[in-house]
């Protein structure tokens, strides 16, 4: 024992901390050895690490890490930091802290974190964590399928920065590669649904189910929503959780026992094929609720429609479901692109983005966002569509699996899907087994004729998955991936003594099942060129590449823009996605199939709890806009358990429920008396809401828990770094305090365990823990910042936007500053003086930018004429000088514009973006050069220059000339390919 101990100490001499438990393990023959059996007393432990200390920084100075992730994070190195706070006269950051942030609020000690790994290690830890999960065949259904991800979009799109790193496509200019996708996701959700506009996606089938609810509240006011049964159970409670909310009335009810004679509903949902697989006629309901004034609203499946009636044929409405088995992994329930589909009639109340078809100053057919008008940003309480609503990413993926394999491929892997199904349910016949319906598509219902408990037990012999309705029935839902051994598989559980190969021999040639029948589609679709150019790998990552060339993203310069924090996303936070431990996990599993993510869970839990100063954290809203609508949702089922549910207005105290605060404030200030404000609500019996939009301000320096917020949601794909992938995914988590904890949202489906469902708002997301499969890259994010990172991060964001604030004072005015004169991590440059002095907007400096290579700022928001600047940690001092620099050579083209030395009407900011195109035109009659026009500073060279691909876009034509789907060929040809032709 005396020699072990010196061994010990002879080791503590040359290790460090976070070393001693490995050696711990190392000696004791795999165990930690107790320090009483090593006859360490506590005064000798506490001796024991100042020596561990002491040694761990000699070592350190010899053997120096090389690897820390937070220097690769964060862009400006020492010297760099300290040139920028020269220029702002501090001595230190301590110092511009201390000028910028209460004291009163300000963290007086370190984040409670587990010390900082470098990326590999990050990689091998996250490695263990997914190898807990269990990757079984999973045949549940319910909304959710195995598909095949073709590797090259895997490959070239989600793994790719160019695709993952962009922002929405609000400056059209430098985004027609991804609104082009879209377009082409939009166009192909309209022709296999049958419908006249498709948006360009919502965030999942039961939140896309939900908005249809409040669309058909809208148009006709209405307060009853029926809603059939035989719908999956997560949609249903997304709906009625919704209409909870809103004062709609939600009924269940099949279609015969449907009443609307009474004039009082206003829609009803329907499932085409149903939950258990049914398919039937729906056409004599859907007439039913015309005649009543109500709208038809079918959920839906994407692959069943490529051999089934649309539901554009029989007079729906409102078309809608998840395009998720259309190329996209299970992801343990998200991310997914959910669609969303309407009648001509309702494309102004339709949710969501829509990208439609415009001109731009040169006359070209171009794409952009159309309708911008209805979002929330500019109607505020009146939108009917809200800017977080989107899955951009997996749309693209989803649009990219349809052009892969085109309308003959997806109609052949549906075939084959469905012959699969009608192999294993003559199967399950022979076996003894009834099933409930005749006519399906994937999905079988099946009363076994056996125990149930023993074709499970046999199930999971074979690791396999199947729902379970009750005692004696059972489900099974096939996919695309099915193989002639999992059918073997299947009908062994179930006891068929047949194969696979033996009933295929046997089965009638007239047994066609659907293809055979009066719900045959007849129709064709994804008729456009389109689809039907790029089926080998070879075109399609051309054409994918194509696209990617159009777009400015985070690959190319800094994205600027004010309350989106586009940081930077690493490749070590973005890789575990794709690995199939988290990818091929269905949401409904058995928790202990999923024992991976549920570690990663309570782990993130714990440090965004540690973070933000709350108690609990639910996962389950998949953005900003949800987390926001279940924090607010939270504190009404709270104030209605207190038998307080008259607290529903803002004028009187009495009835006052909730403030909610953006803290630092929208106009980049952390206003000083935020604590006195919260303890003033709490006096009053509200709650405080914090927008969580404004944390990458505040990670490491202040927490909302504890100066006074009840709630907050937490933008992950900002301050977390998840990418923001083009529009979508996102994540909204949302922390509350302990008394608010009983009221997260639960899932009928999964027992969430931490929740409760008896006093739960309700379900706000379909999948019980959202987008799971981005959650790793938050997850990593921490792990590799740690403690010191996180705060470092935060510090360096402010720095960052202090500094460029300071370079342009002098000008721009900067809008607003705090009291010392500092701004947060974001500011506000004021340009309107100029619409009056060089008729000049905030929009023709936003083009402009573009010519010097960067996407615009935030415009004309949060204040109307003004540009909101945040650059971020990630961006390095040359990078923020360039684009200072830009911003000031443009200040100094609108004086040249005030002075006369430029016309007001024909000048590179009204004329711009110039795109390469323009430049290259035989013809140049603007009274400024080319060379000026698209090399207006140095560091905007021939070899890097980004070329904007159109010219300005005309917004007007575009939403006066509606056109939402792919143009005709004609439109993509080129001017030499026309006179070439010709």
């Amino acid at each position: 024992m005396q020699s072990c101990a010196r061994a010990w100490r002879a080791v503590t001499r040359t290790v460090s901390v976070r070393e001693r438990r490995r050696v711990c393990e190392k000696l004791g023959g795999g165990a930690a050895v107790p320090h009483a059996t090593l006859g360490v007393r506590n005064v000798q432990v506490r001796a024991l690490r100042t020596t561990v200390a002491a040694g761990s920084r000699k070592i350190e100075r010899i053997l120096p890490r090389h690897d820390d992730f937070a220097e690769r994070h964060i862009g400006p190195g020492d010297k760099e930091k300290r040139e920028m706070l020269n220029t702002l006269g501090l001595e230190s950051i301590s110092e511009m802290i201390e000028n910028t942030i209460p004291s009163s609020i300000r963290l007086q000690r370190s984040l409670k974190m587990d010390d900082p790994v470098c990326e590999n290690e990050i990689l091998e830890t996250l490695q263990k964590i997914a190898s807990k999960n269990k990757i079984w065949r999973s045949y549940i259904g319910m909304g959710y399928y195995n598909c095949s991800v073709p590797p090259v979009i895997q490959r070239n799109l989600l793994e790719n920065s160019g695709w993952v790193t962009q922002y929405t496509p609000y400056q059209p200019e430098v985004a027609q590669g991804r609104l082009e996708s879209l377009l082409n996701y939009q166009t192909m959700v309209c022709d296999i649904t049958g419908m006249a506009v498709a948006n360009a996606s919502l965030l999942d089938e039961g939140t896309a189910a939900a908005e249809a609810m409040q669309l058909c509240h809208r148009q006709n006011k209405r307060r009853t929503f029926y809603i059939d049964p035989r719908c999956h159970p997560q949609t249903i409670a997304v709906v009625q959780t919704r209409a909870n909310y809103i004062g709609v009335k939600t009924v269940l009810k099949l279609p015969h026992e449907m009443d609307f004679s009474g004039k009082d509903v206003s829609g009803v949902l329907f499932q085409y094929p149903d939950t258990e697989g049914r398919v039937e006629d729906f056409s004599a309901l859907v007439d039913r609720a015309h005649k009543g004034g109500a709208l038809a609203c079918c959920a839906t499946d994407l692959l069943a429609l490529c051999v089934l009636r649309p539901p554009g044929e029989f007079g729906v409405d409102i078309a809608l479901g998840s395009s998720q088995r259309f190329g996209v992994p299970l992801c343990y329930g998200g991310p997914h692109a959910a669609f969303f589909s309407v009648k001509e009639n309702l494309v102004r109340m339709m949710p969501g983005r829509m990208v439609g078809v415009t001109r731009d100053a040169a006359g070209k057919e171009v794409y952009r966002l159309a309708l911008q008008t209805r979002e929330q940003h500019i109607r505020r309480d009146k939108a009917t569509s809200n800017i977080c609503t989107a899955q951009a990413l997996l749309a693209n993926m989803a649009a990219m699996y349809g052009l892969y394999h085109g309308p003959q491929g997806l109609r052949h892997i549906a075939e084959r899907t469905h012959n699969a199904t009608l192999i294993l349910a003559e199967g399950l016949i022979r076996a003894g087994h009834k099933l409930q319906h005749e006519t399906f598509f994937d999905t079988l219902k099946i009363h076994c004729g056996v125990a149930s408990k023993d074709i499970l037990e046999k199930a999971v012999q074979r690791e396999i998955n199947l729902r379970v309705y009750s005692e004696g029935v059972l489900g099974v839902s096939l996919d695309e991936n099915v193989t002639e051994r999992d059918l073997d598989d299947l009908l062994w559980v179930f006891g068929c003594e047949s194969s696979a190969e033996l009933i295929a021999e046997k089965m009638s040639e007239r047994t066609k099942g659907l293809l055979a029948s009066p719900f045959k589609r007849t129709s064709k679709f994804l008729t456009h060129p389109v689809f039907n150019s790029y089926h080998s790998e070879t075109n399609i990552v051309r054409y994918m590449k194509r696209l990617e060339n159009k777009d400015i993203s985070l690959v190319h310069s800094m994205i600027p823009l004010g309350s989106c924090t586009m940081k930077l996303n690493s490749s070590s936070e973005l890789m575990p996605i794709t690995w199939q431990e988290f990818a091929n996990i269905h949401p409904f599993v058995p928790l202990d199939q999923a024992e991976g993510y549920q570690q990663l869970f309570r782990q993130l839990e714990r440090d965004l709890c540690e973070v933000t100063g709350y108690d609990k954290i639910s996962f389950q809203p998949n953005s900003g806009a949800q987390g926001e609508y279940a924090g607010l949702a939270a504190i009404k089922a709270y104030l209605n358990s207190k038998g307080e549910a008259h607290r529903t207005v803002d004028k009187h105290k009495e009835n006052l429920a909730a403030i909610m605060i953006t803290y630092p404030s929208t106009n980049g200030v952390f206003e000083e008396n935020v604590s006195e404000v919260c303890e003033l609500i709490h006096q009053n019996g509200g709650q405080v809401y914090l927008d969580g939009a404004n944390m990458n301000a505040q990670v490491g320096l202040c927490r909302p828990g504890d100066y006074g917020s009840d709630v907050s949601h937490l933008n992950l794909h900002k301050t977390f770094c998840i990418p923001h992938g083009g529009g979508g995914p996102g994540m909204g988590p949302i922390g509350v305090k302990q008394h608010l904890a009983p009221f997260l949202p639960s899932h009928p489906v999964v027992n969430m365990q931490s929740s409760n469902t008896v006093s739960s708002l309700g379900t706000i997301s379909a999948a019980p823990w959202g987008s799971s499969a981005i959650l790793p890259i938050s997850w990593a994010y921490i792990k590799m910042m740690g403690s010191k990172g996180l705060r470092h991060a935060t510090e360096v964001a402010i720095l960052n936007a202090n500094y460029m604030a300071k370079r342009l004072e002098n000008h721009y005015k900067i809008l607003f500053k705090g009291s010392k004169g500092f701004v947060a991590h974001e500011f506000i440059l004021d340009v309107r003086p100029f619409k009056k002095t060089a008729n000049i907007e905030a929009v023709d400096i936003a083009k402009r930018l573009q010519d010097y290579g960067f996407h615009a700022p935030t415009m004309s928001w949060p204040v109307a004429g003004t540009l909101m600047i945040e650059p971020t940690e990630s961006e390095d001092k040359g990078e923020l000088d360039r684009f200072c620099d830009a911003l000031v050579a443009i200040r100094q083209e609108v004086a040249d514009i005030e002075e006369g030395r430029m016309d007001s009407r024909v000048n590179p900011l009204k004329m711009a973006p110039h795109s390469l195109a323009c430049i290259a035109s035989s013809t140049w009659d603007r009274p400024y050069s080319r060379e000026y026009a698209a090399f207006p500073m140095p560091f905007v060279r021939p070899e890097t220059k980004f070329w904007p691909t159109i010219s300005r876009i005309d917004d007007i034509y575009g939403d006066q000339h509606l056109v939402c789907t792919c143009p005709p060929m004609e439109v993509y040809e080129s001017p030499y390919e026309e006179r070439a032709s010709s």
